[in-house]
């Protein structure tokens, strides 16, 4: 296993044997960084859309979606072609492939983030349900865990990266009450469809929640050459 010293000097100091690949690999770093900014833009503007009934908002989500596809597959492309042609080291390797596996992680956020704007457009006609608030909680937890695997990244944390699996505890437990709250109505007057609409919802938040734990995972495989 390498040091965790030599992991960070990967990311944050000049290769001198190799300066190009480090060059490479740090701004592979940034860009990575950069999506995962976008994720967060469009999981904030999906819990306004959601919560807040701002439906104005979710119309912005269908161009973040396509920004953050790109990143995707430019951040993919390029990491196959150093793999393919620098002839990186284990130690590069190592992050290559968490870049990869991180960028699939957003790339999935993105898209819960977007179904879940679809959802409050459809849910918008109807009462608010009683489940709201909570469910509410949920998406405000995995945006907090989306934020702290990010900031884990930009710190090769891996303290803080694992820290997000409490959290996700929360968002599971969430998810089985709301659930089960659902399932179990009686009283439904009129349309299901909301119903059935804020159990997507809730399942959506879980995944997105299972995603930024992935992420943080990644992390701390960056960081210690070990999967958790």
């Amino acid at each position: 296993m390498f040091e965790t010293t030599s992991v960070k000097a990967l990311l944050s100091r000049p290769n001198f044997v190799r300066p190009h690949l480090a060059r490479d690999i740090r701004r592979l770093e940034r860009d990575v960084l950069r999506m995962g900014a976008l994720v967060e833009q469009s999981f904030r503007l999906t819990h306004q859309a959601l919560f807040a009934r701002d439906l104005s908002v979710a119309e912005q989500l269908p161009l973040l979606d396509k920004k953050i596809d790109r990143y995707y597959k430019q951040i993919e492309a390029e990491c196959t072609a150093i793999m393919t042609l620098q002839s990186p080291s284990e130690q590069d390797l190592r992050c290559l492939s968490a870049f990869m596996q991180l960028v699939r992680d957003l790339e999935r956020i993105g898209d819960y983030a977007e179904d879940l704007s679809e959802i409050a457009v459809k849910i918008f006609p109807y009462e608010p349900h009683s489940c709201i608030p909570e469910i509410a909680v949920m998406s405000r937890h995995a945006q907090a865990m989306l934020a702290t695997s990010l900031g884990a990244l930009a710190d090769l944390d891996e303290v803080g990266a694992k820290s997000i699996k409490v959290l996700d505890d929360a968002v599971d437990e969430a998810y089985e009450r709301v659930y089960e709250t659902l399932a179990n109505q009686r009283d439904i007057q009129g349309s299901v469809e909301p119903i059935v609409l804020l159990a997507l919802a809730i399942r959506c938040l879980e995944r997105m929640a299972d995603h930024a734990t992935n992420i943080g995972q990644r992390v701390a495989y960056i960081v210690t050459g070990q999967r958790s």
